[in-house]
């Protein structure tokens, strides 16, 4: 099993450098950056300094959305950090959440996500497209120059119709269902019927995201965990129906979630039992860490991507080094 990082491009350039030369040296294979319009500095550009910076890592949005980046600017975007990165990136694109917000819109349809996919390959064969979604239009659209055909597009999904969708379509899978096995089994029950509905020999690559740090202090880890915990009661709840969450508990997290994004969930996220917040998080020592990374492998996911939540640069370096020695003793690095 791989095992990859997530970043919000939160930090100054030459920080952000060190950190990403740091998890190529790790030995991690992947690094996935957030388009989170407003939230942090341009996805884009921090993907080119990760490209330039690192000889080895795979270099992908977690993820981008039709909604703010039209689909044809995004498979150019794409294709050009392909370019520069010598053929190591990947689309990642999803319906785009909270962050929308303040922009006055709304995420995506499921249709035009499938779309904007469609697009992205039929741009990337050099040939013109035309397309009419409710979303975005392309008029005889054709890229001039000539990019990888097959970049890899993964789609981020919770939902079951996301992953039936990402199980029909896509060559990867984002998969943000928690760390508890039966959400994880869950949600690849679903992205199997999309496989079998498509008629593939095979599921798609999935990559589990954890949030959170990996730390001795348990309440630091907990404090790290807890507001990705409160994202799933606001955006996913099935979730928290399968992990034992109560629906009383799962409407008042709802009333008490504000903000664009699960770092501004703090008061929501005070409202969430400890055993909630473990099994939705990465929110433990290096112990507890490797029992999630054995439930991934015996599971048959491909990898897993630990997203630091930590305040701090520092201790996010700590908790990236922290997961990469996890992988190396359960024998995945």
């Amino acid at each position: 099993m791989h095992g990859g990082v997530a970043l919000q491009p939160v930090y100054d350039p030459e920080t952000f450098n060190s950190f990403v030369r740091d998890i190529e040296r790790e030995g991690l294979h992947e690094l996935w950056l957030t388009d989170s319009s407003l939230h942090s500095r341009y996805a884009y550009s921090y993907l080119t300094l990760a490209a330039v910076a690192t000889q080895r890592l795979q270099v992908g949005t977690a993820v981008t959305n039709p909604v703010t980046r039209h689909p044809a600017l995004g498979a150019v975007a794409a294709a050009t950090i392909d370019e520069i990165s010598g053929g190591r990136a990947v689309y990642g694109i999803g319906a785009g959440d909270r962050p929308l917000e303040a922009l006055g819109l709304r995420p995506a349809k499921l249709a035009t996500l499938e779309a904007a996919v469609a697009a992205a390959r039929a741009l990337w064969t050099g040939q013109p497209v035309t397309m009419s979604d409710a979303g975005f239009e392309l008029a005889d659209a054709h890229m001039r120059f000539t990019p990888r055909a097959d970049i890899p597009v993964w789609i981020s999904a919770s939902g079951p119709k996301t992953l039936e969708l990402a199980g029909r379509v896509a060559d990867g899978v984002i998969l943000l269902a928690g760390l508890h096995p039966d959400g994880v089994r869950y949600a690849l029950e679903h992205i199997d019927r999309g496989v079998e509905a498509a008629g593939r020999s095979s599921r798609p690559r999935i990559s589990v995201f954890g949030y959170g740090a990996i730390d001795d202090d348990e309440r630091a880890a907990l404090a790290a965990g807890r507001t990705i915990a409160a994202w799933f009661p606001q955006t996913a709840p099935v979730y928290c129906k399968i992990a034992g969450l109560s629906e009383d508990l799962v409407e008042q997290v709802r009333g008490a979630y504000g903000g664009g994004e699960f770092q501004e969930a703090a008061d929501a996220a005070a409202l969430l039992p400890e055993d909630f917040v473990r099994r939705m998080a990465l929110a433990g020592d290096r112990q507890q860490v490797r029992e999630h990374i054995r439930t991934l492998a015996d599971l048959g996911i491909d990898s897993m991507t630990v997203f630091p939540t930590s305040n701090g640069v520092e201790e996010r370096r700590r908790t990236v080094s922290q997961f990469a020695q996890c992988l190396r003793e359960e024998g995945h690095l």
